[in-house]
């Protein structure tokens, strides 16, 4: 049941609340492109609305009346270049293909709607070529597509490798848990405030905001790829991360059982702990059988291996020792604030210091700090 917030009148369901903030938003939006229209504006008012203010006004209507909502969906036809009526077509229609055809049927492309919408949007056009064609051919119109390409890169990026989610919580805040794209898939009915509630730590995710994916293939993962085919970057980082492991091994205490988050591909973590823990049993946590198949091939067959992306707040084990890689794609803040074990090792970046913690290599721009259970982060 939605909470609610009092109000003189009474109370007020917070997700009313929410909705009414949008419709707000959808007002200054309209505002900027009167007063400060730029191609950077309204390429990027475009983008943003287009995956927050509208994509919710798509799943759940604002307004109890039927004739206010179809009112709201011209004003956003006419601040985003857009029928709203076809692009909610064109969406539920997708999400239909991804469930099992569930909103195929309710679809209508060529509604009353949509061809009056198209139709306002073509006015609108028109007249700013009349008007303004220079602002028309020279901004407007470059703003406008450099907009739609963001939208695409968007939902490219969103279902490029299957629907993936992206839990960093500064793009959660701006987009409104649109980054919770798994969980919404799953429900597409839920109200954005409550689709953390439901994360789906097995499902695909990425450290990338959809837009940015692209940088995946700069990824940690490609260089620990190159590193797979030079012996001699193996030795490298071997070396530099086995002084580091050494320098803060007295600090662990009795360490029996390791969980190693990310060991796949090149599994230096475990090489490492093989011979400086030889008698303690080490589990690597991977999401990725292609990758826990290519580290299989470097350790003792004692090692043990589950397929699945790790989750630090369903640690159920009786570990001593979590080591969390530099590429960790779940919330790093929320390990450095409350650790999964007694021990917790954490590879980040050179910047990220803290109280215990050593330079891995100024070369690879790396440390490793350590944490423990009823310790301060001074990260």
């Amino acid at each position: 049941m939605a909470t609610a917030v009092p109000t003189r009148a009474g109370t007020v369901p917070r997700i009313a609340v929410w909705d009414g903030v949008f419709i707000g938003l959808s007002i200054v939006h309209a505002g900027l492109l009167l007063v400060a229209a730029s191609i950077p504006v309204i390429a990027l008012a475009l983008w943003w609305n287009a995956n927050t203010i509208s994509h919710n006004f798509i799943h759940r209507p604002f307004f109890r009346s039927h004739s206010a909502n179809r009112a709201y969906s011209v004003f956003l036809s006419l601040v985003l270049g857009i029928p709203q009526s076809l692009w909610r077509a064109r969406h539920l229609a997708h999400h239909g293909e991804t469930r099992g055809g569930l909103y195929v049927a309710r679809t209508e492309f060529w509604s009353a709607a949509v061809v009056f919408e198209s139709i306002v949007v073509v006015a609108l056009w028109s007249i700013l070529l009349a008007m303004a064609p220079a602002f028309a051919l020279t901004v407007y119109l470059p703003g406008y597509l450099l907009g739609l390409g963001l939208c695409f890169l968007q939902g490219h990026f969103e279902h490029a490798r299957g629907t993936t989610s992206h839990y960093g919580r500064i793009y959660n805040a701006l987009f409104f848990n649109d980054g919770y794209h798994v969980e919404h898939h799953e429900r597409p009915g839920v109200h954005w405030t409550q689709l953390p509630a439901f994360a789906d730590v097995s499902g695909a995710r990425s450290r990338w905001p959809p837009v940015l994916r692209w940088l995946d293939a700069l990824s940690l993962e490609s260089l620990e790829r190159l590193v797979l085919r030079s012996t001699r970057l193996q030795r490298f980082v071997l070396s530099r991360h086995e002084q580091a492991f050494r320098r803060l091994l007295p600090s662990l205490g009795d360490v029996r059982r390791v969980t190693i988050v990310g060991g796949g591909l090149f599994p230096r973590t475990a090489l490492i702990l093989e011979r400086l823990l030889p008698g303690a049993a080490l589990v690597i946590v991977d999401g990725n059988a292609e990758n826990l198949a290519t580290a299989r091939r470097f350790l003792a067959e004692r090692v043990e291996y589950r397929c699945e992306w790790y989750d630090p707040a369903a640690e159920t084990d009786a570990v001593d020792l979590v080591v969390i890689p530099l590429a960790f794609a779940g919330d790093r803040a929320r390990v450095y604030a409350r650790p999964p074990a007694p021990a917790v090792l954490v590879h980040d970046w050179i910047t990220a210091r803290h109280t215990a913690g050593v330079v891995v290599s100024w070369l690879l721009l790396k440390r490793l700090n350590l944490l423990k259970l009823g310790q301060r982060s001074a990260c």
